[in-house]
């Protein structure tokens, strides 16, 4: 089930989802420093608690992943390490293309797992940025969703 999270009851969250987060990327940012995910990981919590929508998969009232979205675009999408590669990101990603409008995504050049995710799901490669939007030196690919 998927489940809309209010900014108003957010704080009640955001350390399930961190961990969701910090777990999955040890798992799949390898080209992360330690230092640079700690700062990052100060910026998710931040961005947790702002983001205009913020939607969690449940199973069994257990959060397995969520995804970020803003201005019809994928901010954060991270499900937890013992349920990947099991369609908890496609339906997210799925479920936000049909209800929030969703078109683009950002994704690290080096995360070649993201990338062949949103790319066998029918995103394409627009443009490449040599830093990430903080000024980081972890190129960023833009993607952008064309529906059939």
């Amino acid at each position: 089930m998927i489940k809309n999270i209010p900014m108003n009851t957010r704080i009640d969250f955001v350390n399930k989802l961190l961990t969701i987060w910090e777990n999955s990327v040890r798992e799949t940012h390898h080209f992360l420093s330690e230092k640079n995910l700690i700062a990052i990981k100060a910026e998710v919590n931040d961005a947790l608690m702002s983001i205009e929508n913020l939607f969690v998969f449940l199973k069994e009232n257990e959060m397995l992943g969520f995804i970020g979205v803003e201005n019809r675009k994928i901010e954060m999408l991270f499900i937890d390490t013992m349920f990947r590669n099991q369609g908890i990101g496609k339906k997210l990603v799925d479920f936000s293309i049909k209800n929030l409008n969703v078109k683009y995504v950002d994704v690290n050049e080096q995360n070649h797992q993201a990338l062949d995710f949103y790319l066998k799901i029918g995103f394409e490669i627009k443009s490449r940025l040599e830093l990430d939007s903080q000024g980081r030196n972890y190129p960023l690919l833009h993607l952008h969703y064309y529906e059939d």
